[in-house]
């Protein structure tokens, strides 16, 4: 079984050219706290400063968010910004191009020192790149195929909403957890919502809720969206405002809201809606930090990103900086 629980995003506003230092401390610090071995804190720093160097030469409303892999050991740095995008992608990514009379070596380097890298980018819409460094001798595709950010609100030192993937058996079980309001309190259920979830994640979707339901009884309360993927179909289940979403590169298959309630107060008897899986479909669970207006007509670009770049760009474009706000992506095991 591989589990991930993900902790807060790191979160660095590249609007000014310090703010490259910044980023690269942030990531090496990031590294080093979470104990990944010999050169790969160094390698996450120059990550970082070479993305956030792209960003200050290059783009507007640019931004890096690190923080450990969806799926597997290891670290990503993920930037998203708001044009201009890439005219010459593919020249863009050779070393020695340059706009800006430099040495050109910062996208080819990023591309050479990351173990995966991804890069989708759109005239007049913007860029976003996923570098991921994951740990040595794991095995790859469990890096694959998902997205996540969660991000405090504003002024926050604490993020009241959290979540995890679990792969068990090439079947992916998803949840995401909003606490009540934000700060501690809600970071505390959130976080005793998290390890009730690990403790019973290979149980039915309804069974899962009713132990987070006990766990939560002292603490304020939450909203919780959970999802199980087949290879051909998937499950839902959720209690409160965490919404959950079918993506295909032919639009919004499916929409779904949990049931009225709350997890830990009144609950219902929670029930388990089953869609199917197309080829290709991405489901995308969020919580009500990120404003909904964003599903409504995505364009065939976004519709067309792979889980990590999703979730950078929900976060990134739509999010309420005044609450928590998460967003998971994730695809059936096979769908890479």
């Amino acid at each position: 079984m591989t589990r991930s629980a993900m902790p807060a995003t790191a979160f660095v506003r590249i609007d000014h050219y310090s703010a490259v230092q910044l980023a690269a401390q942030t990531a090496r610090s990031f590294a080093e706290q979470r104990h990944l071995p010999g050169a790969m804190p160094d390698q996450a720093a120059v990550l970082a400063s070479e993305l956030a160097s792209n960003l200050d030469k290059h783009a507007k409303d640019g931004a890096l968010y690190i923080q450990p892999l969806p799926l597997g050991a290891g670290l990503e740095i993920l930037a998203a910004d708001r044009g201009p995008g890439m005219p010459e992608l593919q020249r863009c990514l050779a070393d020695g191009y340059t706009t800006t009379g430099t040495l050109g070596a910062g996208l080819g380097a990023v591309s050479r020192i990351a173990t995966d890298f991804t890069i989708r980018t759109q005239v007049g819409v913007g860029t976003l790149v996923c570098a991921r460094l994951a740990l040595p001798d794991q095995p790859q595709p469990v890096c694959q195929g998902a997205g996540f950010l969660c991000l405090p609100a504003g002024g926050e030192q604490e993020c009241g909403d959290a979540g995890a993937i679990v792969e068990n058996d090439n079947v992916r079980t998803a949840i995401v957890i909003d606490g009540l309001g934000h700060g501690p309190h809600a970071a505390e259920a959130a976080q005793i919502a998290l390890r009730s979830f690990h403790s019973a994640a290979d149980q039915p979707l309804p069974q899962i809720l009713t132990t987070l339901h006990r766990a939560l009884r002292h603490t304020r309360g939450a909203a919780v969206g959970l999802l199980r993927l087949h290879a051909q179909q998937a499950q839902h289940c959720g209690i409160g405002n965490v919404r959950a979403l079918g993506f295909s590169p032919r639009g919004v298959d499916h929409r779904l809201t949990g049931q009225p309630g709350i997890v830990g107060w009144k609950m219902p008897v929670p029930q388990i809606h089953t869609i199917p899986l197309a080829p290709g479909t991405t489901a995308v669970l969020h919580s009500d930090g990120i404003n909904a207006q964003w599903a409504h007509a995505p364009s065939p670009f976004v519709l067309r990103l792979p889980p990590p770049l999703l979730a950078a760009a929900v976060a990134h474009g739509h999010r309420f900086s005044r609450d928590d706000a998460t967003v998971l992506a994730v695809r059936a095991h096979q769908e890479y």
